[in-house]
């Protein structure tokens, strides 16, 4: 079985692979952030933010590289946008790169057994649809002609600054001064209907089955994108459905703090650190 020290501190080689290349487009790709040491280490898959339309995987460059120093192989993933690739395009990125990371693992030294997610503002919400409905057909359409078997399961989840309800953070949008945000999810989702098919919140309380991974929700009580108070419901839900949840709230904190330094990003980065061994350093639970 793999251990996680998050004690630990490694030397990190960090370069990109494509992972994914659909016909003539060019290809998506990969940052991957690899620990200096024998291993094998434990691999975790980073969803960018930016409103589901903007950013890349440079994005949580600060958080990620002081995970992977902590001994945990790190693959940063960019992936098609909206509102040319409007949902679920992205969705099907991130299903095909976690069975892609699981497939290609020994390649980075990495364990794919231990294979968690991390996601931040969007990217928390489509980290989470991803876990939640990782068997969904419509989110595994592209084959991986390697690995057919493979499966997008996640070990965990850890949900930074999450759209974890993108009909209400619509519609709290919709009264701000900046339109882009609500822009950014008419972009992404097109109708009303799809904030609320594909909505972690809604799909928990209409019973949809689905799979709950232990999941850690960071998240700052100043968070000018969505009130606090939204993922704090999602995270009690989940914990109603059955799920593993760990809640932190930050004062004074703001959107995707742990995205870059600060005294509250080292705090959170420590509790991700503790989760992330928590989850690896567990027997893995068999059916």
């Amino acid at each position: 079985m793999t251990a996680y020290d998050p004690t630990a501190q490694f030397d990190l080689k960090t370069f990109d692979v494509p992972y994914l290349q659909r016909g003539g487009e060019a290809p998506l790709l990969a940052t991957v952030y690899q620990p200096q040491g024998a291993g094998p280490f434990p691999a975790l898959l980073e969803v960018h933010g930016g409103a589901w339309s903007r950013m890349d995987r440079t994005s949580s460059a600060h958080s990620v590289t002081a995970l992977a120093r902590s001994g945990i192989v790190v693959v940063c993933i960019d992936f098609r946008l909206a509102p040319q690739h409007p949902y679920p395009a992205q969705l099907q990125d991130i299903n095909y790169a976690a069975r892609w990371l699981k497939a290609h693992a020994a390649e980075f030294n990495a364990d794919p057994a231990t294979l968690g997610g991390y996601g931040s503002s969007s990217g928390g919400h489509t980290i989470v649809l991803a876990a939640m409905r990782f068997a969904y057909p419509w989110y595994a359409a592209d084959p991986l002609p390697e690995a057919p078997d493979a499966d997008a399961s996640l070990r965990y989840v850890i949900c930074h600054s999450g759209i974890v309800d993108p009909y209400a953070r619509y519609q709290y949008a919709k009264g701000l001064a900046d339109p882009r945000l609500a822009q950014s999810s008419e972009g992404f989702f097109l109708t009303e209907d799809g904030m609320i098919e594909a909505n972690p919140q809604r799909i928990l309380g209409r019973g949809e089955p689905v799979t709950l991974p232990p999941l850690l929700v960071i998240q700052g009580d100043q968070d000018g994108n969505i009130p606090w108070q939204v993922p704090e419901r999602f995270a009690n839900t989940w914990r109603a459905k059955g799920g593993e949840v760990e809640w932190r709230l930050y004062r004074d904190s703001g959107h995707t703090f742990a995205n870059g330094p600060g005294q509250d990003s080292d705090r959170a980065i420590e509790v991700m650190k503790r989760f992330i061994a928590r989850q690896v350093n567990a027997a893995p639970v068999t059916s």
